[in-house]
């Protein structure tokens, strides 16, 4: 009579792939999040003065080289811009609002957009700037704030 012996189930979870997809995942996320911060192209002025702190939550609006008004990637005119912004506002109060002026944007449609904002109740606008470098390897601030 043959004796029969059962096989036990491996019940174990081998978790060396979770653990190097999840690293992987985190590598490329690392990577890829400092890339998203701002919609589209500028070249930053220069500027100094004190860095914002990056907990806030920020609503970055664009003025690109030709002047014309951007919320992330989005072109927005002036006169749908302060609908847009008066309802992100109303979801979050605590949003804080940077304008990103390129450095070749005309200098009247940046005030036109600090003017529009402080008509209609938004008085802490930040202007986000470039480092300035101070000496190799060094720099002054990030972000300046009004």
């Amino acid at each position: 009579m043959r004796h029969r012996t059962r096989r036990r189930i491996n019940s174990e979870v081998n978790l060396t792939p979770l653990i190097d997809i999840m690293t992987s995942l985190l590598a490329i996320f690392m990577l890829t999040a400092p890339m998203m911060t701002s919609g589209i192209s500028l070249s930053l002025p220069k500027g100094d003065g004190s860095a914002m702190s990056q907990k806030q939550d920020i609503l970055d609006i664009s003025v690109n080289e030709s002047g014309a008004f951007f919320l992330g990637k989005n072109e927005v005119s002036a006169g749908l811009l302060i609908p847009k912004v008066k309802a992100l506002y109303k979801e979050n109060p605590s949003i804080q609002i940077m304008i990103s002026g390129d450095e070749a944007a005309p200098y009247g449609k940046i005030i036109e957009l600090m003017s529009l904002l402080k008509v209609n109740g938004f008085e802490q606008v930040g202007l986000k700037t470039d480092l300035i470098p101070i000496s190799e390897g060094m720099f002054i601030q990030k972000h300046t704030r009004k």
